[in-house]
């Protein structure tokens, strides 16, 4: 048991003695070791090492380069306490000029540098674009760099000629991408779907607008015809019939023409209308002289037109009579008016006296100085039939009293018809007197007409 205890003692201390100086080695091991800052794009660390060189610490780190990263000071440099060791990883970069791609590894960050150090050369109507990160490179560290290089080419449209440059890689695309806006019915050569090639030549034919008001609508649409009619034969609108448009099928288009297609029809109708009757006078000898009666009764006619109307777009816009008849003819009105004379006596203050016709008339007076003809004139005071002026003288209207006639008026007495008058007109007399005697008259009197019976007789009076 002694040994054992001994023997025990005895190895617990060299195990206490060979950890010390392992202490102590680490210790001096740590002492003698260089401090270094180690940064790598930008990020610093701290380091502690035995190695001779930038190279040895970088493997004895791990870090493995490219040719293309930037390292200083340079990998064969001597280490010393202190020391600061920059690397700078180039990035890679996809670049894809005019649809061509290829992978880069540089350590320029300006598209125009990394353009630069690959030898891409850019003009002024090229496009460089970075595009954003893919789906798979969520952080962004590989670049994806475009570049299109634009190729001149020459717009035709009509007489003109236009230059311009493009990296579109098809002739719509570039259009497109020039502002110029294309309709569905402009005719390109070469097609949109054509790629773009250097000093190629685009002949551009534009159509030009047109409105089509038809059937209650407009149609807006655009063409290259050149007629109205054309476009219309286009748009599959037909005209029948009388039909027509505004302006004319063979009309010339321009640019925004307005085209109205009218739809027209007619129709014929037939109208009647009543034809008035006449009244006719028909002397009656049975019947009294001044008396007058019905002899047959009027009855209007029926006239028929046959008329033609014309619709344009459902509104009538004309009427044309193209005949017309009479289905009944009128019959006129007879009227009889009496011609038989019957002579009668009258009692007068006279005496008797013999008529044969009374007129009812508007009796007024008159003498030679209320004539209104100036005494110094040599007719002053004689009458229309050259008798003198003054009593038993009645003017009267020629085409009621016969001139001549010897008349009878109560209140007045008797008188002859010899003077005529600018007022005496119809039923109306003056009576003539004196001026001494004058008597003023304004009343509706009876004129009694005395025999004998003049050859001559107005049946119907005014």
């Amino acid at each position: 048991m002694g040994n054992r205890e001994a023997l025990g003692r005895h190895r617990w201390i060299e195990a206490v003695v060979v950890l010390a100086a392992l202490i102590a080695f680490v210790a001096a091991y740590r002492a003698t070791a260089f401090a270094v800052t180690l940064e790598v794009d930008g990020e610093s660390h701290r380091v502690h090492t035995h190695q001779p060189t930038v190279a040895y610490l970088l493997a004895d780190k791990g870090i493995a380069l490219r040719a293309e990263d930037a390292v200083e000071p340079a990998l064969e440099t001597p280490l010393q306490d202190g020391m600061t060791i920059a690397i700078r990883r180039a990035r890679p970069v996809v670049l894809e000029v005019d649809g061509e791609q290829r992978v880069l590894y540089l350590r320029q960050a300006d598209p125009y540098a990394i353009l630069r150090e690959a030898g891409v050369v850019v003009g002024e109507h090229d496009t460089v674009r970075v595009e954003p990160p893919a789906p798979t490179d969520p952080a962004g560290t590989v670049v994806h760099l475009l570049v299109r290089h634009a190729v001149p080419v020459v717009l035709e449209e009509g007489a003109v000629r236009t230059l311009f440059y493009t990296d579109a890689a098809t002739v719509g695309e570039a259009l497109l991408q020039n502002g110029i806006l294309l309709y569905r019915a402009d005719h390109i050569f070469p097609g949109p779907e054509t790629p773009v090639q250097s000093g190629m030549h685009i002949r551009l034919e534009r159509s030009i607008p047109v409105s089509v008001q038809v059937n209650g609508h407009t149609l807006r649409t655009r063409t290259h015809r050149h007629t109205v009619g054309e476009v219309l034969a286009e748009l599959g609108i037909i005209l029948s019939g009388l039909d027509y448009s505004d302006p004319p099928l063979d009309a010339p288009l321009g640019d925004g023409a307005a085209i109205r297609v009218v739809r027209v029809s007619e129709s014929i109708v037939v109208e009647q209308s009543p034809i008035p009757f006449e009244t006719v006078w028909q002397a009656d000898p049975e019947m009294e002289l001044d008396h007058q009666g019905l002899l047959q009764e009027g009855k209007p006619g029926v006239l028929e037109r046959r008329i033609r109307i014309r619709y344009e777009d459902g509104q009538v816009v004309a009427r044309q009579v193209e005949g017309e008849s009479v289905v009944e003819a009128p019959v006129n009105r007879v009227m009889g008016y009496g011609t038989k004379i019957v002579i009668r006596t009258l009692q007068t203050e006279a005496g008797p006296v013999n008529y044969w016709r009374v007129i009812h008339a508007l009796a007024t007076s008159y003498s030679a100085s209320t004539a209104g003809v100036s005494p110094d004139l040599p007719y002053y005071g004689r009458t229309a039939t050259g008798l003198p002026m003054g009593d038993g003288i009645v003017a009267v209207d020629p085409r009621v009293i016969p001139l001549g006639t010897k008349v009878y008026v109560p209140g007045y007495g008797l008188g002859l018809a010899a003077d005529t008058g600018g007022a005496i007109r119809g039923r109306r007399i003056d009576l003539g007197y004196d001026d001494e005697h004058l008597k003023l008259w304004y009343a509706w009197v009876d004129v009694y007409l005395l025999t004998p019976v003049p050859d001559q007789i107005n049946y119907l009076l005014p």
